[in-house]
Parts: structure tokens; sequence; C-alpha cells
């Protein structure tokens, strides 16, 4: 497949100025995968948003460590139970940890000084660990506790390429994510840049979706690929939204393409979290007793890029 200029997108940096090479090709009514012989040409694309993860993603004003919601969205999504549960799980997925960090007090009221996110060496750890059995009640029953890391109200984009480096963790009920929503807190759109399917090492999916409006009926078209050093190995995991196209890239090759589907109107913001457990997404499972005690989701970068105009 062809890369123009990819010899000036070093991909363990979120440069400046990238460029990148995207399909040019008849869209259908669905997504596909783009094939080796696909017609490419040079997209030019300038940063708008860059964490290397030197210092807490905590620190400054990039990331808040919970869901925000908004009118738009249903909030039962984000209950996991009664009180100050709220927002920090989607327990319509079935999930089985509870999103923490330092400030967080569960049923207290004065914070438990959990903290999910490690940085070292420039690399940003968002580690889910079996909760404690002395703050179980306290943080409502949960398996686990883990993080959620959001730019909603501090960053959102209307177009562009969004890109993760990382490093995706696996084991029973493990499921990392690197995805985004409207900023309007509506549900759908939805773009998953990135899934891990915890059971199934090296096996990430890419999935856009979407509302029918006449029914009201939410449609969803996606690939798996296959990345067999997922889990030891750094590698860039992005999407390109034009306004005809999504594009989902793997180490800034383009791997498969929709077109844009209806209501995807408003900017859109990035979600990186490590959840555990689920009863819709296949391959990651309730977690059990074989579920490792800690696992870790590595990220070196999350870079977001406007496509350049000039």
């Amino acid at each position: 497949m062809a890369a123009p200029a990819s010899a000036q997108s070093d991909p363990a940096l979120g440069l400046p100025q990238l460029i990148l090479p995207v399909p040019t090709g008849t869209l259908g009514d669905r997504c596909r995968k783009i094939e080796t012989d696909d017609p490419l040409m040079p997209l030019s694309l300038r940063r708008t948003f860059n964490d290397d993860f030197d210092v807490h993603p905590l620190v400054g004003a990039r990331w808040v460590p919970h869901y925000a919601g908004g009118a738009a969205w249903p909030e039962a999504r984000y209950w996991g139970g009664e009180g100050s549960d709220f927002k920090r799980k989607t327990s319509y997925n079935g999930e089985q940890q509870i999103y923490v960090d330092p400030r967080y007090g569960g049923r207290e009221t004065t914070p438990l000084g959990l903290d999910p996110f490690k940085v070292k060496d420039g690399i940003l750890s968002i580690i889910a660990s079996r909760t404690p059995p002395a703050l179980k009640t306290v943080l409502f029953n949960n398996e686990y506790i883990s993080g959620i890391l959001t730019t909603q109200s501090r960053f959102s984009q209307k177009y562009g390429y969004f890109e993760m480096r990382a490093k995706i963790p696996v084991g029973i009920g493990v499921w990392p994510a690197f995805w985004m929503l409207a900023d309007d807190g509506g549900w759908p759109p939805e773009v998953d840049v990135m899934e891990g399917r915890g059971q199934r090492p090296g096996d990430l999916a890419m999935t856009t979706h979407w509302r029918i409006p006449e029914t009201q009926r939410v449609e969803r078209c996606g690939f798996d690929f296959s990345v067999p050093d997922a889990p030891t190995a750094f590698h860039n995991y992005g999407v390109l939204w034009q306004p005809d196209r999504i594009t989902y890239f793997i180490d800034r090759q383009p791997v498969s393409e929709i077109k844009v589907p209806v209501g995807f109107h408003d900017p859109m913001y990035m979600i990186i979290n490590l959840a555990m457990g689920s009863k819709n997404f296949e391959g990651v499972g309730f977690v059990d007793g074989q579920s490792p005690e800690t696992v870790a989701f590595e990220i070196d970068r999350i870079s977001a890029y406007q496509i350049d105009e000039r």
C-alpha cells in the first residue's frame, strides 16, 4: 500500500505537521476494508491537541476523570448504583469496575485517595485492580477500580485525525478502549477508534455507531483487525473524520472506511478507559478468578489534528 511522505511521520511522535495516505475511491453505503491496491493520496494535517504524558494527566485542564454527560445523553447509561456512583461506569454494558480518581469518595464524603493513573518515562498507565475488600461497600460492590479520561468540556473538534499510541492489555474481562462521542452529550454518534478484546490477544475492533432518525434504531459497522504484538509493543491507532468519510488507521496506514452516517454534526471529544467486564462486547467476558489482579493500559501519546486547508 502506498504511503505518501510516510518518512516524515515518525510513528512515535505526535508531530506538529502530519501527512497521511488517505483513500480516494468511491464510497458505498456500508463500511469496507481498504485493499492494498486502493488509490491513496497524501493529506496534510496540523496538530491541535497533544499529550505525551510527561506529567500526571490530572495536572492542568486537559482531562476529566469521569463521564461528564450532557442534556442529550440518557443519564441511566452512567448509573452503576445509588448516590455518587453516577458518571463512574456504564452499567448498560454490564461493566464490573468503577472509575476512580484521588478526589473521589464513593459513598464517603471525603476523598479515598485512589489513583488509577501512573506516569513513568512519558508513559501513562491506566491501572485496573481488584477493589480492596475494606472498600467494596464504599465503592458500590464493584469488583474492580480503574480509570477513565475524557476531554469533554476541555477539547472537542469537528473533522480531523485523532490518534492514540499504546499497548493493548489482555486478560479475562479486560476491555481497553479509545473512542469518541459528540460534545453535545448525545449518543450516538460514537466512533470506537480501538477496542481490545481481552480474551483474544491482538484482536482489535474499530467501529462506527449511528442512529436512523426514522426508526430510532442504532446501527453499527466496523471490523476486527489482528495486531499480534499489540499487548507488548506500542502501535498507533487512529481515525480520520472527513466531511464525506471516516477512515480508520493502524500505524498510520488506512485499514477501513465508511461513508459518514447520519447524525455526525457536532464536534467530538476523546475518551480513553480501561473497563473490566462486559455483557455486550464479544471477546471480553465477565471477570472471574482467572482475571488479572491488576492490569495496565499503557499509553504513550494521544494527539489530534485538523485538516490543513491551506
